[in-house]
């Protein structure tokens, strides 16, 4: 396994983990269960150390990516965005570490960290889809807005 493969294995855990967290968070307040919340948090701090892994084989994909003839400024978008999305998903991460802490000591505050924490989800879903919109269209053309389908394209049916 490539550089290249290995990144394209692990890069959607840091986008899919945090979703299922987001929904167990819900779960947490349509229960009222600090259980809940907790498991919840630590599933956003999983995404959040997966971010680490799908981050770091990304400069070896790039290398391997450019030498095969993929786009320079595809990938440096992608790059760009990918910085961001780590920067959000980090701060999930840490502020999860502190509502877990909060909700362990039974801080009156507790909720609130619950919430902002899916404020925060929010941000990181919305840079969860640039960045693999971004990275996707570095070996899928067919998704860029500028593509033009073959004007001869015929259906093959077999």
């Amino acid at each position: 396994m490539n550089d290249a493969h290995f990144h394209l294995a692990v890069n959607h855990l840091p986008i899919i983990v945090p979703g299922v967290a987001a929904i167990i968070m819900l779960g947490s307040f349509f229960f009222e269960s600090e259980h809940v919340k907790r498991t919840a948090y630590f599933v956003f701090m999983l995404g959040a150390i997966s971010t680490f892994v799908a981050f770091s084989s990304g400069e070896g994909a790039e290398e391997i990516m450019e030498h095969a003839g993929a786009d320079h400024n595809l990938i440096h978008e992608h790059e760009e965005a990918a910085e961001i999305f780590a920067l959000f998903s980090h701060a999930i991460g840490l502020i999860s570490l502190f509502g877990l802490w909060a909700s362990y000591k039974h801080k009156k505050f507790s909720n609130l960290v619950a919430i902002g924490t899916l404020l925060i989800a929010g941000g990181l879903f919305w840079y969860g889809n640039i960045t693999a919109t971004s990275g996707g269209v570095i070996s899928h053309p067919e998704i860029r807005s500028d593509y033009k389908a073959p004007e001869n394209h015929e259906d093959h049916q077999e």
